[in-house]
């Protein structure tokens, strides 16, 4: 979706369950409006958290005009099975994206293609790199061609549904995701207690919030070392995102099995 739009709204890292919400990216041409839809990638519930994601993926499914199934070829896993026979049944068109297609060489490239022509037989296959932006504008320019006509559903100066505090909050989760290893990124969230402008600064308190004692340790580093390179990394990019100067707190706060708590997954938007 970043690639599409030419916009970072989406948080990257190489973990896996980077992605939690559904994210809408709109993208405004002189005759045309697109909204993505990145979904969390599929899994099997392990917590309440799980089953509030794929909630959103099983919405943003039933609400497409076209399904973009991205498939990365170096990943391993094959595609969640319950997914693929849902997408089967889809009556939308589907477009199979194969996506770090130039690391991949011919011969899988090769595989992926002859499998998922077989396996969606109605579905156009696209090799791209996001990345590299690789057959990306070739891409766009079919899912404008098979998109419906229908007026806007947004003003054609915006380019999510999304507010800025939610973008905050989820690129200092993406430096905890890149820092911090094994369970810490998947037991942290991260809420903005404040998010004041001033005329010269945006001055923002964050809390990341996570399960135990241990995990806060971790998190905040001898003398609190990670915890600052944690909101260094993450200032920069804020910076960049809202186009002025950051002054940025970071606290730890521990809220035991916060991923079973269906109260506190609403108040971070993850159940309705």
């Amino acid at each position: 979706m970043n690639a599409l739009l030419g916009e970072k709204l989406s948080i990257v890292t190489p973990k896996a369950q980077t992605t939690r919400h559904r994210i809408m990216g709109i993208l405004n041409g002189d005759d045309y409006q697109i909204v993505y839809s990145d979904t969390p990638g599929v899994l099997d519930p392990k917590y309440k958290l799980h089953e509030g994601m794929m909630k959103a993926v099983g919405t943003a499914l039933t609400d497409a005009d076209l399904i973009l199934l991205v498939i990365d070829m170096e990943d391993r896993e094959p595609l969640h099975p319950a997914t693929l026979e849902k997408i089967k049944k889809m009556t939308v068109p589907v477009f199979v994206v194969l996506n770090k297609f130039d690391k991949s060489g011919t011969e899988k490239a090769n595989a992926h293609f002859a499998f998922w022509s077989a396996e969606l037989p109605s579905a156009k296959v696209f090799p791209v790199s996001a990345l590299e932006k690789i057959y990306t504008k070739e891409l766009l320019a079919e899912i404008i061609h098979v998109l419906p006509d229908s007026p806007p559903f947004f003003p054609k100066d915006e380019i999510s549904d999304r507010t800025t505090r939610f973008f905050v909050a989820e690129i200092i989760r993406e430096k905890i995701f890149f820092l911090y290893d094994r369970e810490i990124p998947y037991s942290c969230e991260v809420s903005i207690e404040e998010y004041k402008e001033e005329p010269e600064i945006v001055r923002i308190s964050a809390v990341i919030v996570t399960e135990r004692e241990t995990q806060k340790r971790i998190l905040i580093g001898h003398q609190g070392s990670m915890l600052k390179r944690v909101g260094t990394l993450a200032r920069k990019d804020i910076e960049s995102f809202i186009g002025k100067k950051v002054f940025l707190q970071t606290f730890v706060k521990v809220d035991a099995n916060w991923r079973s708590d269906v109260r506190r997954l609403k108040q971070f938007g993850y159940w309705e």
